[in-house]
């Protein structure tokens, strides 16, 4: 069908008039919507989050640049939580007849935010709760529409070109003050650069942020760098948490971010560079590392939040690929996996963080290694927990070591025990000790009885079981703290011999690496290990070594000690310097002390490990030496009452 000529012009004339009339009647009402988006806005926080929003002028300038001033943002009975005196900026008009805001320049100045809390309450908590879209109120929030839904919103504010001066960030934490101040901020042209002035409690520095910001394709890599000497310190943990951190250039890249049907995903990587952390939960001393690099795929779908397997960390020279996973599709489950494909064992070594190994400096080594690491935690069903990790070595093997001479468990050595970070006093590992004790002149019932209580499978690990492992973790969940270690003897020893009692991260991993190094390259044999570990541990107030132990308790020698003494000696190993509770008033064992020592050896009697020939003829434990004097007895006019206040009476746990 042919239309006239003529008619294709006056239609699109008409066409024309209307979209000039609808200009037109725009730029005329362009106030009133203004406002009515204003009112909007103002109602909501009103209404959604208790807050007060107010702006003393708004008007436009032109046909879609707008002026406010005087923008106060202010809860219900708590603290300003925003405060602008000016502010310009452009906005689509036709997204603000829908209701959304797309911010296309801005100028700010005289400005901050805060975030103040009192006591409890907090004057930016009424926007931490869900979103009351009414088609979330009775469902599960789906995470990827979630995440893409508040990012989005939050990168449509954030305008393509932007001028800030004099605007304040703030925290107040009932009295822990950082202060954060933009002097001059400035994208122009998809470049960022920016002059920061931070204050806190102790310090006081400038920053400088500088790179590449483009909200609207998404993308971003943008630079941290200290504009004065030294490296840039983090503000507000150290006072808040008691974390000291410190760095000399951050770099963060954004790629892409997208979402693809219900599954959000956020691609780029992140460096840093001489990180510097200093927390009494990680180290004794500054630990420092001088090159990393996570190049991150984060996914979220309707129900899992997840690191992706195509992520990877770079630590120096230490390569790996972490999987960690948050999945409710049927149970909560957590998942962690990682993956150290094959490298240098010496690259290992010098990648390690300086003051997080503080005993391997120094040490060398040849060969290679992989390693694998399978964890998987259904809150549901507990006991399915998965702990599986593997290390696959290469000709490895240690050439010189570090502080941590693990040769010197071979020859005599001076042990001392710390106790509450006291040096106790020295302990010669010796012949030349007439207290030593080798290993064949203990009696065999007491390595029986220790070896049942604290490492049952000590002759046949390296160094690590797997099984304690998954029940150490299962209860530190339940608990919510680190209530169960899974130390066998080897890592007791280790952490005896050459590391210190203090609870730290740094102390854990390495007590972990020695022992592997220990069991696994055939240093010291297991009995020389069984050997040293009696003779160091300690046995009560002051005593350290079976030697020492077997006088006393019994006035003998550790060869003359019977079944039920070497029952009673295992059984207070965990507890040395409390073994007088376990005594009444009369010096004999408590109900709780003999049941204990009654589950033991039933348990000895299934393993093989005793026969009741054994137990013939034996005699109640009666402590006759030194340590008597330390049980609380009545003596046999006293008319005193007696008193269990002090009484520690627990169940043996194996």
């Amino acid at each position: 069908m042919n239309f006239p000529k003529q008619k294709i012009f006056k239609a699109l004339k008409i066409l024309a008039v209307i979209v000039v009339l609808l200009c037109i009647g725009l730029y005329f009402f362009r106030n009133s919507l203004l406002k009515q988006a204003i009112a909007k806005v103002t109602h909501k926080m009103a209404v959604d989050y208790n807050s007060d929003f107010s702006i003393k002028d708004a008007s436009f300038n032109g046909l879609s640049s707008i002026k406010l001033t005087d923008v106060v943002l202010v809860p219900k009975n708590a603290d300003t939580l925003l405060k602008i005196k000016n502010i310009e900026t452009s906005v689509s008009l036709s997204n603000l007849l829908i209701g959304d805001v797309q911010l296309g320049t801005l100028k700010v100045d005289n400005g901050y935010i805060q975030l103040v809390k009192k006591g409890k309450i907090r004057n930016f908590d009424a926007f931490l709760k869900r979103d009351r879209d009414d088609s979330e109120k009775s469902e599960k929030r789906k995470y990827g529409a979630f995440a893409y839904r508040i990012i989005s919103k939050l990168l449509n504010l954030v305008p393509t070109d932007m001028n800030l001066d004099n605007f304040q960030f703030k925290i107040d934490d009932n009295g822990k003050k950082t202060a954060v101040a933009i002097n001059k901020l400035v994208l122009n042209n998809k470049q960022l650069e920016t002059s920061i002035h931070v204050q806190s409690k102790d310090f006081d520095q400038r920053w400088n942020l500088k790179g590449f910001a483009d909200p609207r394709n998404q993308k971003a890599d943008i630079r941290f760098f200290n504009l004065d000497t030294g490296a840039i310190r983090v503000p507000y943990l150290d006072e808040r948490y008691g974390l000291k951190a410190s760095f000399d250039s951050i770099r963060l890249n954004v790629e892409n971010i997208d979402k693809s049907g219900s599954e959000f995903h956020l691609d780029g990587f992140t460096s840093i560079v001489n990180l510097k952390i200093n927390h009494p939960k990680i180290a004794s001393k500054d630990v420092v590392i001088k090159n990393a690099r996570f190049d991150y795929r984060f996914l979220l779908g309707d129900d899992f939040i997840s690191i992706d397997s195509t992520s990877s960390m770079t630590l120096n020279k230490i390569k790996l690929r972490p999987y960690i996973s948050y999945n409710t599709e049927k149970d909560t489950v957590y998942t962690l996996k990682v993956d150290i494909p094959k490298m240098n064992a010496q690259d290992f070594i010098v990648s390690l963080p300086d003051g997080l190994f503080t005993h391997f400096q120094g040490m060398q080594a040849t060969g290679n290694f992989d390693y694998k690491l399978d964890f998987k935690f259904n809150k549901n069903k507990p006991n399915t927990l998965v702990f599986d990790s593997k290390l696959n070595k290469e000709d490895l093997r240690i050439t010189k070591y570090g502080e941590a001479d693990l040769n010197k468990l071979n020859g005599e050595f001076v042990y001392r025990a710390i106790i509450q970070n006291v040096l106790q006093r020295p302990v010669l590992v010796g012949n030349a000790n007439p207290n030593y004790t080798p290993l064949d002149q203990i009696s065999p019932y007491l390595r029986k009885c220790v070896l049942t209580t604290e490492d049952p499978s000590f002759f046949s690990h390296r160094g690590f079981i797997n099984e304690a492992f998954k029940q150490s973790i299962l209860k530190n969940i339940r608990t919510k703290k680190f209530s169960r270690g899974a130390s066998t003897i080897s890592m007791q020893l280790i952490k005896n011999v050459f590391l210190t009692r203090e609870k730290t991260l740094s102390r854990k991993l390495e007590e972990i690496l020695l022992v592997y190094i220990l069991e696994n390259n055939r240093i010291v044999s297991k009995e020389r290990m069984l050997e040293v570990y009696f003779n160091i541990i300690e046995w009560g107030p002051n005593v350290y070594g079976i030697g020492e132990a077997s006088h006393f308790y019994f006035q003998k020698s550790p060869s003359a000690l019977n079944v039920d003494e070497c029952l009673y000696l295992a059984t207070i190993i965990p507890k040395p310097r409390k073994f007088m509770y376990q005594f009444n008033d009369e010096g004999n064992l408590k109900d709780y002390a003999l049941k204990n020592q009654k589950f033991l050896k039933n348990l000895m009697f299934r393993r093989g490990l005793l026969i009741p020939e054994d137990t013939i003829g034996q005699l109640p434990v009666y402590i006759s030496g030194n340590a008597r004097s330390l049980i609380k007895i009545k003596a046999p006019d006293s008319t005193a009452v007696k008193n269990d206040s002090l009484s520690t009476d627990e169940e043996f746990d194996l």
